[in-house]
């Protein structure tokens, strides 16, 4: 493991992009090592690589492609937490009154029928004199194991590190799953406990627009039903959508245009939402409430036994994997601050002091792992 990390360690001194990355309730961790500084693009999503995605569609997708690239990895059995890691300063941006009033604002909207939904973010700005961002990474990788915990770095886009909860689109061969995701209260040692039917109402709206989405390039649709879910501190509604995919009728860039961003980071209408948010939340989400992840890799599968699949056999042997996640509960490191993103979904039998208290809530998700 510690060569693993002495790679990335040069890698980082040499200015190099990487990724380095830990799925959920796995313990291996994976590291993509590109072999020069270009910024390399993606658009039709074809490419094989680790993508790393905006929240705003019209801004370009990056990928770390394998073609130009090395793979390290490597298993663990145990990571510690290091409490010594505290070097958090002063909070430079909190402003509460602004985002009370943003709130108050999606409320109106959404009152006077214009929206459904709308997902409302900040951005809160502490000083940190941090050296070591690989020990951040692995706090997170100790903290969270039920997340995508990662740490992405470009030297002309950024560095920015998270673990998230939530899984945007899963793709295996032509098998695929979908988690709709929404719903937020401070987790109290237990998961048996009450929603709102704020909350609710915020978790169907999630399932009805995934499912529509996808309607078109996807068959055999099973929905679970709605479960609660512990990510870090914090408690969540989940819905789990399962089928197959349409092979001959997918085009993945459409796919995920359908798709992000979703009600649980941006609202409905989706093209009203967004609209909202890039016209009022008064600063630039950037690659929060983006999307990142594994697209189009090759993976070897074991074929199964019996002979109702001799015939498939060769087919299960090589398939293509795409495992992509939202990017929520994350961070980025820029100029001797740590710029933290956290946000809620806005209804109109939302608070405004409940959604700032929430988003008080998401953001000692991160504050832990400094």
């Amino acid at each position: 493991m510690q060569e693993l990390f002495n790679q990335l360690e040069i890698q980082y001194s040499k200015h190099l992009p990487f990724v380095v990355y830990r799925k959920p309730n796995t313990l291996e961790i994976k590291a993509i090592l590109q072999n020069d500084d270009t910024v390399y693009i993606t658009d039709n999503f074809e490419e094989e690589g680790f993508v790393f995605s905006p929240f705003d569609d019209r801004d370009d997708t990056i990928i770390i492609p394998l073609a130009a690239s090395s793979q390290v990895s490597n298993s663990y059995s145990d990571i510690a937490i290091d409490t010594e890691a505290s070097v958090l300063g002063d909070v430079l941006n909190t402003d509460k009154a602004f985002h009370i009033n943003l709130v108050d604002k999606g409320i109106s909207e959404i009152k006077k029928g214009n929206l459904q939904k709308v997902v409302l973010s900040r951005k809160e700005e502490i000083t940190y004199s941090g050296t070591d961002i690989f020990l951040i990474f692995k706090n997170l990788v100790a903290s969270y194991s039920s997340a995508f915990a990662y740490c992405w770095y470009h030297p002309k886009v950024g560095l920015w590190l998270g673990a998230t909860p939530e899984t945007l689109l899963k793709i295996e061969g032509r098998h695929f799953s979908i988690m709709a995701l929404a719903g937020t209260q401070d987790y109290l040692g237990t998961l048996n406990v009450e929603w709102q039917d704020k909350e609710l109402q915020e978790q169907q709206y999630v399932t009805d627009f995934i499912l529509d989405s996808i309607a078109p390039t996807v068959a055999d649709v099973k929905v679970s039903g709605v479960e609660t879910v512990k990510a870090g501190n914090l408690l969540h509604l989940r819905t789990l959508i399962k089928g197959n995919i349409n092979l001959q009728a997918l085009n993945l860039k459409t796919l995920l245009h359908n798709l992000h961003p979703t009600p649980a980071v941006c609202g409905l209408p989706k093209d009203k939402a967004k609209a909202f948010i890039l016209k009022h939340e008064n600063y630039d989400r950037a690659f929060y409430t983006g999307f990142l992840g594994e697209l189009n890799f090759n993976i070897k599968a074991k074929p199964r036994t019996g002979h109702r699949n001799i015939e498939n056999r060769a087919y299960a042997m090589a398939k293509k994997s795409t495992q992509l996640y939202v990017n929520l509960r994350c961070m980025q490191i820029k100029d001797g601050t740590a710029l933290l993103y956290v946000g809620g979904g806005i209804t109109a039998t939302s608070h405004p002091e409940s959604e700032w208290a929430e988003t008080v809530s998401k953001s000692q998700v991160v504050k832990k792992v400094l």
